[in-house]
């Protein structure tokens, strides 16, 4: 491999297939750190005061989130609290909530872990135990997104950051338009829009960040990360759109990219032809924004006693 293309350092540890750029591990490390934060300006992500809570599950996206995020605030830029939600999946969400917590812990950042049993009232291998006709991924992430939003308020947050990347976001935009989900579609995106004040503004730092770049920042960062894959993910949808597209992406190293940013330019259209401009109400049994009576986390709740 040549030497880093900045500081011209022979101990090299990527090279960049889209751009062909090779970086030495400080020089890969400061130019993520510099990617995400200048993103977050140039987004408008986050505003100075701003109190952040990030999603912490202990993976590597959500541990990279935090430890950029900690720059802004050592620098009294902004505050931030972390929240681990434990979804309950026996063998496997134990060893990341402990993760999530040494990470919490090491910077000293506040910390909360809440989970499925006490908001929900069953574990997802409860939930599942009792399924037969959805996926578990569609529970997860309904449940995750209710209690997500509580909690913010509860820590009176003003923003949730999350450490969807580049390889999220790309198979979500894939998912939607094969699945033919055009509401989906228009609401993809950096930082979600809502006119609703109960909604607490999420935001996406890693949009623009491949997994592989993620999970070699953390390597070079010696970082404390769970590994282990969800073992409901395996058979999902998205796990098969994922597979395709890292695939196609070994002959096509810009795909990624290029989906994303195709996909950016047609959103505004998107949204103005297609974005459901129902009035938004609350749920009638938790209170929670929604566009019924009921919001789609209690009628799966409520299912569960018919």
């Amino acid at each position: 491999m040549e030497n880093c293309h900045k500081c011209g350092n022979s101990h090299t540890i990527i090279k960049r297939k889209q751009s062909g750029q090779i970086l030495c591990q400080d020089c890969f490390v400061e130019s993520l750190q510099e990617k995400v934060l200048k993103d977050i300006r140039r987004q408008k992500l986050i505003e100075k005061g701003d109190k952040v809570l990030v999603a912490l599950s202990g993976g590597k996206d959500s541990v990279m989130v935090l430890h950029i995020l900690n720059n802004l605030r050592n620098r009294r830029i902004i505050d931030l609290v972390a929240v681990t939600i434990d979804e309950g999946i026996r063998g496997y969400r134990n060893e990341g909530v402990r993760i999530a917590a040494q990470n919490a812990d090491k910077l000293g950042i506040e910390h909360r872990i809440v989970s499925f049993k006490e908001y929900v009232g069953r574990s997802l291998d409860e939930i599942m135990s009792d399924s037969d006709d959805r996926n578990a991924c569609t529970y997860c992430g309904v449940f995750r997104r209710w209690i997500l939003n509580q909690v913010a308020r509860e820590e009176n947050a003003t923003k949730i950051a999350t450490g969807h990347n580049l390889d999220d976001e790309t198979q979500s935009i894939l998912m939607n338009y094969l699945e033919g989900n055009i509401h989906n579609l228009t609401r993809i995106g950096i930082r979600s829009e809502s006119k609703n004040e109960c909604f607490t503004v999420k935001i996406k730092p890693l949009r623009e960040i491949p997994e592989k770049e993620i999970a070699t920042y953390v390597l070079a960062c010696n970082l404390p990360v769970h590994l282990a894959s969800c073992p409901y993910a395996g058979d999902s949808f998205r796990a098969k759109v994922g597979v395709f597209l890292k695939e196609i992406s070994k002959e096509h190293p810009t795909i990624m990219y290029s989906t994303l940013r195709g996909f950016d330019k047609i959103k505004p259209v998107l949204r103005e032809k297609f974005s459901q401009k129902s009035p938004m109400g609350v749920c009638q049994e938790c209170n929670e924004p929604a566009a019924d009576k009921i919001c789609k986390a209690c009628s799966f709740r409520l299912s569960w006693n018919q």
